[in-house]
């Protein structure tokens, strides 16, 4: 391997990385990271440091799981790639296409997976997929899709404008039409300036109302996260999921819903949804499906939306959508031995019992003048940050300063989190034990700390 400062030339000189400001990357560099077991990486100069945020919420079973390297290799050595166009097929896809709704309630009546390379596409695919299914029923003007401010579901031209953070899309314009958002179920910040319980649930009334406003005849999907990540952990009141759904079914709206954070443990059951009973009829799997461990999505259709396509596209009509690498043959069978680890090494019961332990340690860090909110579920968790608990205004001039600041002083610690806009989220894979949440918890609160005697 070339040394550290070779690397770091290399990298500054000719790789371009997402999410970073571009001069100060080139002023201070990556941060190279060489090794990974457990809930530990180790960079080039031999530091580790505790994984909390599972890289990008997707390191669901941990670093060095050894057994999906060697089914990756065992499928490189049979076969490493082959068109999945015209009705080919490989053994990893057919079996974990079966495995995946296998894990599904039945009461879902999920029937189909178009495998992807993440959840970008996936979420686009789905998109379209919904467009397709209301146009070969007659109803053409059903294009609109609606989602929610602070929602994320990725960054592809159609998943950009979905995504409801307007920092995604600036300089990208002009933006793919047929879009509308509507409020997040953020209590904390309520758009409405609303207490739960006592406002009714006004966020998923919101969903009805820009309905009967844009016409249901031209409303054909809904897309949400079970639970919101990127826009700041974001778990809903209890009776959000059931009202939503029942606006969907009223006015002929399909449900998305995006379990590219929360699919495959990560709230402590195996979807999200579950966590309240609701059925999807488009879901968007990706991240946990094979832990980052191979890049794998998937576009997951109920039956009633498979039949309908099948029954409108008829004997002569292909169904004109995919990419090359679709139902990677690799990919799927990382996907395979990661849900065997997954089920077999119960993380998803871990999940649920350390995420209770999280969430109570957490608890403590409202002793932090800067503490306004802790939000949690399963294994993500968000604190978010304000100057004052009354206003809750930010620190500093500038989106992100205190939270940025804590990062760093968590990273210094040896322990990663995430900065999200005013959160500082944590994450774990779901193999994190108390100890390993105690340290994680630890760092975090002396770096709150010490946001605090810098910046207030």
């Amino acid at each position: 391997m070339k040394s550290k400062e070779e690397l770091r030339k290399l990298d500054v000189n000719y790789l371009f990385h997402p999410t970073v400001i571009l001069e100060e990357h080139e002023q201070k560099g990556p941060r190279i990271i060489v090794e990974g077991n457990g809930l530990r990486v180790k960079d080039i100069d031999g530091k580790e440091y505790i994984d909390a945020f599972s890289s990008l919420w997707n390191v669901v079973i941990g670093h060095g799981q050894k057994a999906v390297a060697q089914a990756i290799m065992e499928q490189l050595n049979k076969l490493e790639y082959f068109s999945p166009f015209y009705g080919f097929a490989m053994p990893p896809a057919i079996e974990l296409a079966a495995k995946v709704i296998s894990l599904m309630p039945k009461e879902w009546n999920m029937g189909r997976v178009l495998f992807t390379c993440g959840g970008s596409e996936t979420n686009d695919s789905n998109i379209k997929i919904a467009r397709m299914y209301w146009s070969l029923k007659g109803k053409d003007q059903k294009k609109k899709i609606i989602s929610r401010n602070c929602a994320y579901h990725g960054l592809t031209i159609g998943s950009m404008v979905a995504t409801g953070i307007e920092y995604f899309k600036m300089h990208f314009e002009p933006l793919a039409p047929g879009f509308r958002h509507i409020m997040a179920p953020y209590c904390y910040r309520c758009e409405l300036n609303l207490t739960y319980p006592e406002c009714g649930i006004a966020c998923a009334k919101a969903l009805e109302e820009i309905i009967q406003k844009e016409g249901p005849d031209t409303v054909g999907a809904f897309i949400g996260e079970p639970v919101m990540g990127t826009g700041g952990t974001i778990p809903p009141p209890d009776e959000y999921w059931p009202m939503v759904r029942k606006i969907c079914d009223k006015y002929d709206v399909l449900f998305i819903a995006d379990e590219v954070v929360t699919g495959f443990g990560r709230t402590g059951k195996m979807f999200g949804c579950m966590n309240w009973n609701v059925r999807p009829d488009l879901i968007s799997i990706a991240k946990g499906i094979t832990s980052g461990y191979f890049p794998l999505g998937g576009a997951i259709m109920s039956n009633e939306v498979y039949e309908t396509i099948k029954g409108g596209l008829g004997s002569i009509m292909p169904f004109l959508h995919g990419f090359t690498y679709n139902n990677h043959p690799v990919g799927c069978a990382a996907g395979l031995a990661n849900l065997k680890i997954i089920e077999e090494q119960h993380l998803i019961q871990n999940a649920t019992k350390m995420g209770a332990y999280l969430a109570d340690r957490l608890k403590g860090l409202y002793d932090h003048k800067s503490v306004g909110d802790i939000r949690s579920i399963g294994l993500m968790a968000a604190v978010e940050i304000v100057k004052d608990k009354q206003t809750k205004e930010q620190i500093g001039t500038m989106p992100m300063e205190s939270t940025h600041r804590i990062e760093d002083l968590m990273w210094e610690k040896g322990v990663y989190g995430r900065a999200m806009f005013e959160n500082i989220a944590v994450a774990p894979p779901l193999t994190v034990t108390k100890t390993e949440i105690d340290t994680i918890v630890d760092a975090l609160d002396s770096s709150i700390a010490q946001m605090e005697r810098e910046m207030l």
